[in-house]
């Protein structure tokens, strides 16, 4: 079952959170072995806490939108309960003394924390030791493997993840399920490991549109330890995305300046689902001042590793990983010139894409560069989320389409910053639209 419905049995007193979980458990205990997606996992907790949500529904009380549903946590999230180790060497047996903010709204919301998922080393480049569900011999992406592989796997129904380039969107794609990154400064990150300021960005997984919905409308509240937060009301996703568009949307397929780097069979994929959606999409070209997105992102990305990786680097760098040494070593030598100017195009970006959006409810474009890649010694290419993690717009991956090796290949939208409602609601759009063309799951 998804969220939705599992919470509605929940509710409807057809099963308790215990019996989930414990479908949940024998799920992971069959098939992890193989896709080691957890970093730390605590059966007896897991039943402990199902075993009060039913001790809590039975006395009466009104209970949250999450109730007694299982939730997979990237180990970069602070919590009290279980160690966060931020795959490295250099935190092993680290243990927060408080729940971050995400995991306090999952609990505040009924959910059961069922475990620490795998990250990539300080949730950078250097892989985890999980593997895709679709095909042990794979990446499931990263930098929230884990949580990606976790929920592909049917061990939970949702998680969480971050994204500071393609550690939502990129995963999604390669175990195909559902990932969604808000707008920038829309859910909180006080209490996780911090990358970059500007550009980390909390991430979510589940398996359907709606069920992204139900989590992340529970965790948009305000929370001022994060500066780049603003008070405002919770945008109301549930209701916007089962409303449905007023009208049919308009789409906008974007190439994007990387499109030299998709494969040619994801080429071949979108250039079928643009025609079907016929007149519904056009296909739309940035400018020029586009083409220097990724060396914009990277400038910010390196300057801010070096900052806020100083400790790790200055304590054990012999610890870290080569790609990262040199990803921190690289951010030592940027300039303040240059990552001022960096920062300052982030703004240039978003106004040329508030031109486009005025036009069309969401852009269409690669989630990856093609299905997982063979091999465990990488995590795949983050390029076609660069932009959109640069821009902080909303973005979601959506798994219609399959690449060659029949392993999913994911559709992205992304949609104007602080309309997060109205993406999610064309991308439950495209989905059904996708679904009625072609009732077959999984192709496009």
């Amino acid at each position: 079952m998804d969220a939705l419905a599992a919470i509605a049995e929940i509710k409807g007193g057809a099963i308790k959170s215990i019996d989930l979980i414990e479908a949940c458990l024998a799920r992971i205990a069959e098939t992890d072995d193989k896709i080691q997606a957890w970093a730390h996992f605590d059966p007896e907790f897991a039943r402990a806490q199902a075993r009060a949500c039913d001790e809590f529904r039975a006395a009466g009380h009104d209970v949250g939108p999450l109730h007694g549903v299982p939730v997979g946590v990237k180990d970069i999230f602070d919590t009290r309960e279980f160690l966060t180790e931020n795959g490295t060497v250099l935190d092993v047996g680290r243990q927060p003394t408080e729940d971050c903010t995400v995991v306090s709204l999952l609990k505040e919301a009924g959910a059961v924390i069922m475990g620490k998922t795998v990250t990539t080393e300080l949730a950078v480049y250097h892989p985890g030791k999980t593997a895709n569900p679709h095909d042990p011999e794979r990446t499931p992406g990263g930098s929230s493997s884990g949580s990606a592989a976790a929920v592909a796997a049917h061990m939970v129904p949702l998680a969480i993840g971050t994204q500071t380039n393609g550690s939502t969107i990129r995963p999604a794609s390669y175990c195909g399920v559902y990932g969604f990154k808000p707008t920038h400064g829309r859910i909180s990150r006080h209490g996780v490991l911090v990358q970059s300021l500007r550009l980390d960005q909390v991430g979510l997984f589940a398996r359907s549109v709606a069920d992204v919905a139900l989590m992340a409308e529970s965790l948009m509240a305000y929370d001022s330890r994060d500066l780049d937060m603003r008070p405002t009301s919770r945008p109301r996703l549930v209701e916007t995305v089962a409303a449905g568009p007023p009208v049919p949307p308009m789409i906008g397929f974007v190439k994007t300046p990387v499109w030299d780097q998709a494969e040619e069979t994801t080429k071949e994929a979108f250039a079928e689902l643009t025609d079907a959606l016929g007149e519904s999409c056009d296909e739309v070209d940035l400018p020029e001042p586009f083409d220097a997105m990724v060396e914009l992102h990277r400038t910010i990305m390196n300057a801010d590793l070096a900052k806020s990786f100083a400790p790790y680097y200055a304590r054990g760098k012999d610890e870290l990983s080569a790609v990262l040494r040199k990803m921190i070593e690289s951010g030592q030598e940027v300039s303040a010139v240059d990552y001022n100017r960096a920062a300052d195009w982030m703004g240039v970006l978003n106004a040329g894409l508030e031109r486009l959006f005025e036009r069309y409810d969401a852009i269409l474009t690669p989630a990856a560069t093609g299905e997982a890649p063979a091999g465990l010694d990488s995590t795949g290419s983050p390029v076609f989320c660069t932009l959109w993690t640069y821009c902080g717009t909303p973005s979601v991956t959506l798994p219609l389409m399959e690449g060659p090796n029949g392993l999913p290949l994911g559709v992205q939208l992304v949609g104007p910053r602080g309309d997060d409602a109205r993406l999610l609601r064309t991308a439950a759009w495209l989905v059904q639209r996708v679904l009625d063309e072609n009732p077959e799951p999984g192709s496009a």
